[in-house]
Protein backbone atom coordinates (compact mmCIF):
# COMPACT_ATOMS: atom_id res chain seq x y z
CA UNK A 1 0.00 0.00 0.00
CA UNK A 2 1.29 3.50 -1.25
CA UNK A 3 1.39 5.98 1.85
CA UNK A 4 1.75 9.97 0.75
CA UNK A 5 2.72 12.72 2.87
CA UNK A 6 0.18 15.47 3.18
CA UNK A 7 2.95 18.86 4.01
CA UNK A 8 1.37 22.14 3.78
CA UNK A 9 3.43 25.22 3.28
CA UNK A 10 2.45 26.73 6.80
CA UNK A 11 3.19 23.38 8.20
CA UNK A 12 6.70 22.28 7.09
CA UNK A 13 8.06 22.39 9.98
CA UNK A 14 6.46 19.67 11.01
CA UNK A 15 8.03 17.08 8.68
CA UNK A 16 11.30 19.05 8.16
CA UNK A 17 11.76 19.55 12.33
CA UNK A 18 9.68 17.22 13.77
CA UNK A 19 10.04 14.17 11.11
CA UNK A 20 6.31 13.78 11.07
CA UNK A 21 3.51 14.15 8.53
CA UNK A 22 0.80 16.84 8.89
CA UNK A 23 -1.17 14.06 7.31
CA UNK A 24 -0.61 11.03 5.88
CA UNK A 25 -2.54 9.49 3.12
CA UNK A 26 -3.00 5.54 3.55
CA UNK A 27 -5.38 3.53 1.20
CA UNK A 28 -8.88 5.99 1.12
CA UNK A 29 -8.07 8.03 4.38
CA UNK A 30 -5.80 10.84 5.66
CA UNK A 31 -4.56 10.46 9.14
CA UNK A 32 -3.75 13.71 10.57
CA UNK A 33 -1.04 14.92 13.04
CA UNK A 34 -2.50 16.06 16.29
CA UNK A 35 -2.80 19.97 16.25
CA UNK A 36 -2.30 22.33 19.56
CA UNK A 37 -3.28 25.64 19.39
CA UNK A 38 -0.43 27.62 18.53
CA UNK A 39 -0.41 29.62 15.08
CA UNK A 40 1.78 28.19 12.53
CA UNK A 41 4.86 30.35 13.81
CA UNK A 42 4.26 28.54 17.01
CA UNK A 43 3.23 31.44 19.13
CA UNK A 44 0.42 30.43 21.60
CA UNK A 45 -2.32 32.38 22.12
CA UNK A 46 -3.73 32.77 25.45
CA UNK A 47 -7.65 33.24 24.28
CA UNK A 48 -8.54 29.76 24.84
CA UNK A 49 -11.07 30.14 21.51
CA UNK A 50 -8.34 31.37 19.78
CA UNK A 51 -5.90 28.12 20.46
CA UNK A 52 -9.41 26.29 19.04
CA UNK A 53 -9.49 28.18 15.87
CA UNK A 54 -5.46 27.51 15.41
CA UNK A 55 -5.86 24.35 15.54
CA UNK A 56 -8.76 24.10 13.23
CA UNK A 57 -7.34 25.94 10.87
CA UNK A 58 -3.97 23.61 10.57
CA UNK A 59 -6.92 20.71 10.04
CA UNK A 60 -7.94 23.17 7.33
CA UNK A 61 -4.41 23.67 5.61
CA UNK A 62 -3.85 19.45 5.38
CA UNK A 63 -7.55 19.43 3.81
CA UNK A 64 -7.11 21.87 1.34
CA UNK A 65 -3.80 20.42 0.47
CA UNK A 66 -5.21 16.52 -0.20
CA UNK A 67 -8.36 18.83 -2.35
CA UNK A 68 -10.65 18.03 0.55
CA UNK A 69 -13.22 20.02 3.02
CA UNK A 70 -14.09 19.63 6.80
CA UNK A 71 -17.34 17.23 4.86
CA UNK A 72 -14.50 14.58 4.64
CA UNK A 73 -14.18 14.18 8.72
CA UNK A 74 -15.17 10.66 9.59
CA UNK A 75 -13.32 10.92 13.05
CA UNK A 76 -12.24 13.21 15.54
CA UNK A 77 -10.71 12.99 19.29
CA UNK A 78 -9.76 16.45 20.95
CA UNK A 79 -7.82 16.28 24.05
CA UNK A 80 -8.26 19.01 27.06
CA UNK A 81 -6.24 20.75 29.56
CA UNK A 82 -9.68 22.00 31.51
CA UNK A 83 -12.38 19.54 29.69
CA UNK A 84 -15.20 20.97 31.40
CA UNK A 85 -14.31 24.92 31.71
CA UNK A 86 -13.72 24.90 27.92
CA UNK A 87 -16.50 22.02 26.60
CA UNK A 88 -19.00 24.33 25.43
CA UNK A 89 -16.66 27.17 24.21
CA UNK A 90 -15.04 24.03 22.15
CA UNK A 91 -18.71 22.63 20.66
CA UNK A 92 -19.58 26.00 19.87
CA UNK A 93 -16.25 26.83 17.57
CA UNK A 94 -16.53 22.74 16.24
CA UNK A 95 -19.69 23.26 15.24
CA UNK A 96 -18.27 26.27 12.74
CA UNK A 97 -16.55 23.40 11.19
CA UNK A 98 -17.97 19.96 11.12
CA UNK A 99 -20.63 18.84 8.86
CA UNK A 100 -23.36 16.92 8.18
CA UNK A 101 -22.87 13.73 8.34
CA UNK A 102 -20.54 14.61 11.69
CA UNK A 103 -17.54 12.43 12.19
CA UNK A 104 -17.64 10.53 15.49
CA UNK A 105 -15.84 12.52 18.20
CA UNK A 106 -14.11 11.48 21.37
CA UNK A 107 -12.84 13.92 24.02
CA UNK A 108 -10.42 13.97 26.49
CA UNK A 109 -9.10 15.30 29.58
CA UNK A 110 -5.42 15.43 29.66
CA UNK A 111 -2.85 16.94 32.39
CA UNK A 112 -0.76 18.91 29.88
CA UNK A 113 0.85 19.52 26.29
CA UNK A 114 4.31 20.04 25.05
CA UNK A 115 3.88 23.81 24.97
CA UNK A 116 3.26 24.97 28.24
CA UNK A 117 -0.11 27.08 28.55
CA UNK A 118 -1.57 24.95 25.63
CA UNK A 119 -5.24 23.75 26.50
CA UNK A 120 -6.42 21.52 23.52
CA UNK A 121 -5.09 19.65 20.34
CA UNK A 122 -7.34 18.24 17.90
CA UNK A 123 -6.35 14.78 15.71
CA UNK A 124 -8.58 13.81 12.79
CA UNK A 125 -9.15 10.96 10.23
CA UNK A 126 -10.45 12.04 6.86
CA UNK A 127 -11.66 9.95 4.12
CA UNK A 128 -10.47 10.40 0.81
CA UNK A 129 -13.30 8.68 -1.35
Amino acid sequence: MTREPIIPEALSSYYSDWKMSPGLRSGSHIFFTGFTGADPDGRLPEDPEAQMRNAFAKVGYVLHEAGLDFGALVEMTTYHVGLRDHLELFKSVRAEFVREPYPAWTAIEVSGFVAEGAIIEIRVVAAVE
